[in-house]
């Protein structure tokens, strides 16, 4: 129906349009949260297989330095297909604080 929201096309990634994506984890280690912010005309490279494209980010807490690294992968039109965390979890849109 016209009045739904629609569902983001993934769980963890906010599409704020214009190409500027947010993304917010928690460390797996202490717990901190860390909002990422990245855009697709300066942060997102071609995959290695050559097929789509792909965005592989450090993470660092600001509370206990704890560190991990995101990647999201991207189709050929960016649409966001898959999300990858080593040493932080995705927290899902649903659950940021409303602002």
């Amino acid at each position: 129906m016209f009045w739904k929201k629609k569902a983001p096309a993934n769980p963890n990634v906010f599409d704020a349009g214009g190409g500027v994506y947010n993304v917010r984890v928690r460390t797996l280690r202490h717990g901190d949260e860390v909002a990422l912010r990245f855009t697709k005309s300066a942060h997102i490279g071609v995959a290695e297989e050559g097929k789509g494209y792909v965005l592989r980010k450090p993470v660092v807490s600001t509370d206990h330095f704890d560190r991990g690294e995101i990647a999201v992968f991207f189709d050929a039109n960016y649409r966001i297909t898959a999300t990858e965390a080593e040493g932080v979890e995705f927290i899902p849109v649903s659950e940021w604080p409303k602002d």
